[in-house]
Formats: C-alpha cells, structure tokens, sequence
C-alpha cells in the first residue's frame, strides 16, 4: 500500500464507521447495552484509524483541489465547508460522550450522545461524499 491508496482506505473507514453507528444507535434503541457498546468503541476504532490515515495522507500529499466547475463544484464545496467545521467539533464531542461512560455515567453518556450521533454520523457520510466527489464521480482532469 502506498499513500495514494489511502483517500479510498479513510473512505472505507468512514463508511465502517457509519455502519457501525447507525448499528448501535439500532441496538441501543433495542436495549441491548453490550451490542450497542460493541458497536461504538468499534466506530470509534476506526474513526481512530481514520484520522490516523488522514493526518498520514495529509502529511505528504498536502491540499487536493476540486477541479470542476458549476453545480458539481457548489454541492462540492457545501458539502466540504460543512463537514470540515463539524469533523474538528466531532472529536470533542466524541470524547465527551465516551468519558461518562468510563466513568459509570450513564445519565451523562445519553446527554452528550443525542449531540454527537448526528454530527458523528454527518462527518462519517459527509466524508464518504467528499472522496467519491474527488476520486470517483469527479477525479481531477488528465
């Protein structure tokens, strides 16, 4: 694997990611606590994995740029100028719903997580779109 590879491996992982909370938000809902926990720290393994590739990424290849201009570019950049503020709120409020958890407090867990699913779940779909808008439907000419 080479670093080129990774946009389509932190798209699977955001993908993953998005399964697997959609999952435990199914599960708790169910009231099945173990399911729903197995499910969680599993979406939170691979957001770790995820941002782990991304900053990797990043790191050598720098800055892509979408190359397409009109309606494609627009939904690009809606999409972009949304997920990019949301995913650098999502860590904190990530980590503010797993503490409680740590910690026995499940009443403080409940409270934190009716913010984080919504914006986890946006960043994780979000960042799926933003790869197939750059790498699938719209790759950069030539």
């Amino acid at each position: 694997m080479t670093v080129q590879d990774l946009p389509a491996v932190n798209a699977s992982l955001n993908a993953v990611a998005t399964c697997l909370i959609v999952a435990g938000f199914i599960c708790i809902k169910r009231d099945k606590r173990r399911a729903h926990g197995a499910c969680m720290a599993g979406a939170l393994l691979v957001s770790v994995a995820f941002l782990t590739c991304y900053v990797i990424y990043h790191a050598n290849v720098g800055h892509n740029e979408f190359k397409h201009d009109g309606l494609a570019k627009i939904v690009y950049r809606l999409i972009l100028f949304t997920h990019i503020p949301l995913a650098a709120v999502n860590v904190p409020l990530v980590l503010m719903t797993v503490i409680p958890v740590l910690r026995s407090r499940f009443d403080r867990h409940k409270r934190w997580a009716r913010w984080t699913l919504p914006v986890w779940l946006y960043v994780s779909v979000t960042g799926v779109l933003v790869y197939l808008m750059l790498y699938v439907w719209f790759p950069a000419p030539g």
